[in-house]
């Protein structure tokens, strides 16, 4: 769906709403493709470097906004107003890679049985999201990969991340979609832009 140009576009781009944002600076913008000014999910990925530890990730997963307010959005918010981390300064800014996940709409997977989930669920391809009354979470297809996670092990923390127990997945009553990414990120600090090839 999107090209490696589209990429490299999305990833440079968000660095600049980064490091604008922390700066107290205005980003400069070049002209927009035809692609990023419609609605798009998408996700912004800090990770440290070279250990590549997380830094922050915020993102979009309904496509509610335009893809380049969206991408504005998730990279002040990633660098900024992660709860889970203090907000990146600007001695930080030189080892930080930037990866940028575009996605498609969530699509809500229908079973007979609860237990039959875990058949509908690819590792390395679908991204997940549980959601049960008010509880929400969710997880991008990268991270079962990184943790090297079975199926059952990534239903079990995208539950977690709601807020639920680890075996919610198996109750009645809860819902869970699947959705795919196009990620794409710097090798290394300011370097070559790569798409990310996710492996079972």
């Amino acid at each position: 769906m999107y090209s490696i140009e589209d990429g490299k576009f999305a990833v440079k781009t968000a660095r600049n709403f980064v490091s604008a944002a922390v700066s107290g600076k205005t980003a400069e913008m070049a002209d927009i493709p035809q692609k990023f000014q419609e609605k798009s999910g998408v996700f912004v990925t800090l990770n440290t470097f070279p250990k590549h530890n997380l830094r922050g990730c915020i993102g979009y997963i309904e496509p509610i906004f335009p893809l380049i307010e969206a991408l504005k959005k998730a990279s002040e918010s990633a660098a900024l107003h992660d709860p889970r981390f203090p907000p990146v300064r600007e001695e930080e800014l030189e080892s930080l890679v930037i990866e940028v996940s575009l996605l498609t709409p969530p699509e809500l997977i229908k079973v007979k049985k609860p237990k039959h989930y875990a058949k509908e669920v690819k590792i390395g391809k679908d991204g997940l999201i549980v959601e049960k009354g008010i509880r929400k979470g969710l997880l991008l297809p990268q991270v079962p990969i990184e943790w090297n996670w079975s199926v059952d092990e990534f239903l079990s923390h995208t539950c977690m991340k709601a807020g639920l127990l680890p075996d919610s997945w198996l109750e009645e009553g809860i819902k869970i979609y699947k959705f795919t990414a196009e990620i794409f990120s710097e090798r290394e600090p300011h370097g070559e832009i790569v798409e990310k090839q996710l492996k079972e």
